[in-house]
């Protein structure tokens, strides 16, 4: 197989994600695909062994889940990928699609009793956060609405208690809990003060059980928490291995499925809750995307590392499901490189070519969010990267998760120039190591990494031969004056504040400060329809650029935060490499 049929085979090899079971109907799941050519929603009945798709949209879908009951699929139907629409259901054997009664917006969760209400949050632009109660075919009741970031968290099996996630204290990053009755009426309260978020995960999957699991940051990690909001009655679920954890029932809410990652791999676990003993789950050394308790009492799990596709395994060692068509071709084993930073030891993941000693062309290819976290999954750019003859360098800088909260907080403030001395202290070893080569660095990212990179061409022009930046924010200002409700919630969190209360810091902490420094080359991805990283402020950023004659190209593409269309993503990774090829000097 020539290299560019093997990266490209890498995008179009079928994927599923985990299928997510009828707590009552276990035999029925839905889960999403690219099968089709683009991410979408297909319905699987594993008493029959069929499946069926149950969305076909030019764009793809982004959201599905199913009912306790098993009876319905419900998603959410946006246009082009802005994020703005309204949630649908369907029945699961098929049929048409039925409009939940209830004005679009921007979704902010969604979660599905047995009795048929579900509870589910919206946020539009000037009308803040608001979260109803809906059963189909009557009317929507607002149980719950703020100016602050809040969310759906979870609903009890029977519907009578729903679980928000809030912010009513000012801070999104770190959120508070509070469980409401279907009138509104409050149950209980969890908030831990500042810095320290707590998250709701989901109610004991048994009739008239109102144990919420949670997770809590009171030792400084995500950990497990076991709360009675009408007793207020707290369980603390203590583990001694290291990493972030989070966690989910088993059927009879007898135990616990301890999900733990620690420095870029997942391990799992079985937790008993009368005995509090900790049994190990064997699985394989990677990454577990996700995980979930069938009746039987065994785990499925979805599975991949930087060299193996992803699969889906259960603990009883079989593989569960896949979806046909062509198997993606593998690609190398990560290395793990730990580096002394400014802010403390830095956790880095390198992917380099097997040919070759180096010193090799490298991308450093920096995750969003900026609490994501890079690890040992698989992932296609990267593998494509490798193919072209680059080395790959992942950095867990300052303000990623799976390192403990104090290390996901340090940005907080100096948001971007402290990331980017991470990225500096990590690109020094690396070329120190004779890994890379200090004339052929490329800075690349998307979302928050895109935004790094713009401001890491700014602000160490002399270090980088090229950049790519992928739906980036390029202007903070600008882009709080367009984004989302609850990404606006978040720059405030993160920035301490508004633009009007903080403009300096927003200022210092853009890109658009530093453009007229910027000396790489530069190619921007850019999305339509993006109401994270809004188009405009790109165009700007972009204008200054060719104003001063900087070489620099835009690739524009009608959808928005990303493409769930398999050959709009391909197209995408085939234009960063021959932009590549095109500035950066690669060995035959």
């Amino acid at each position: 197989m020539k290299a560019e049929e093997r990266w490209q085979a890498r995008f179009r090899a079928p994927r599923v994600t985990l299928p997510v079971w009828a707590r009552q109907a276990p035999a029925r799941a839905v889960y999403r695909s690219n099968a089709s050519g683009a991410w979408e929603v297909y319905a699987w009945d594993r008493a029959a062994g069929s499946t069926r798709q149950a969305t076909a949209r030019p764009k793809g879908t982004s959201h599905g889940t199913i009912d306790p009951t098993g009876q319905w699929i419900w998603w959410f139907s946006d246009t082009d990928g802005d994020e703005w629409g309204s949630w649908m259901r369907q029945p699961f054997a098929g049929g048409p699609d039925e409009p939940i009664d209830l004005a679009a917006g921007y979704p902010a969760g969604i979660a599905l009793s047995a009795t048929g209400e579900a509870a589910i949050g919206v946020a539009r632009p000037g009308e803040g956060f608001q979260i109803h109660v809906v059963r189909p075919g009557g009317s929507a009741r607002l149980v719950y609405e703020h100016a602050e970031a809040a969310s759906v968290a979870a609903i009890s099996m029977d519907g009578s208690l729903i679980a928000i996630s809030h912010s009513e204290h000012g801070n999104s990053r770190h959120p508070a809990l509070r469980v409401l009755r279907q009138n509104g009426d409050t149950v209980g309260d969890l908030h831990d003060g500042p810095g320290k978020g707590v998250l709701g995960l989901r109610f004991a999957p048994v009739p008239g059980d109102r144990r919420l699991l949670t997770l809590h940051e009171r030792r400084g990690r995500r950990e497990p928490l076991v709360w009675d909001p009408e007793s207020d009655e707290q369980r603390e679920i203590w583990l001694r291995d290291p990493g972030e954890i989070t966690a989910d029932w088993y059927g009879d809410g007898r135990s616990l499925l301890v999900v733990r990652a620690n420095r870029g791999r997942t391990y799992l676990h079985r937790y008993d809750l009368a005995g509090g003993r900790l049994f190990p789950i064997e699985t394989q050394h990677g990454v577990i995307d996700a995980a979930t308790p069938r009746p039987d009492g065994s785990v499925e799990y979805s599975w991949s590392s930087g060299a193996h596709p992803p699969v889906i395994r259960s603990s009883n060692g079989h593989v569960v499901m896949n979806h046909g068509g062509p198997t993606s071709p593998p690609s190398v084993p990560v290395e793990d490189v730990d580096v002394e930073g400014p802010g403390g030891r830095i956790h880095a993941l390198v992917s380099r070519p097997e040919r070759g000693s180096g010193p090799f062309p490298t991308i450093f290819l920096l995750h969003g969010g900026p609490t994501s976290q890079d690890d040992d999954s698989f992932v296609p750019q990267v593998a494509a990267w490798v193919d072209l003859g680059f080395a790959v360098v992942r950095v867990n800088y300052r303000g990623s998760t799976g390192y403990g909260s104090a290390w996901r907080d340090a940005l907080i403030g100096e948001v971007g120039h402290i990331e980017l001395s991470d990225v500096a202290a990590v690109r020094d070893v690396m070329v120190d190591r004779g890994i890379a080569d200090p004339e052929r660095l490329v800075l690349s990212g998307a979302s928050w990494g895109g935004y790094l990179t713009l401001l890491g061409l700014g602000t160490q022009p002399k270090v980088w031969a090229a950049g790519i930046a992928t739906v980036p924010i390029a202007d903070h200002l600008a882009t709080y004056e367009e984004e989302t409700e609850a990404l606006r919630a978040y720059h405030r969190a993160l920035l301490g504040g508004s633009p009007g209360e903080q403009p300096e810091r927003y200022a210092h902490c853009s890109p658009i400060t530093y453009v007229d420094q910027v000396e790489a080359p530069l190619l921007i991805l850019a999305g339509e329809n993006d109401p994270r990283c809004p188009i405009g402020q790109i165009e700007t950023y972009v204008s200054r650029l060719a104003e001063r004659g900087h070489e620099h190209s835009v690739y524009r593409y009608d959808a928005g935060h990303g493409s769930l269309v398999v050959s709009e993503r391909i197209a995408q990774m085939s234009a960063q490499l021959e932009f590549a090829r095109k500035h950066i000097r690669i060995e035959a």
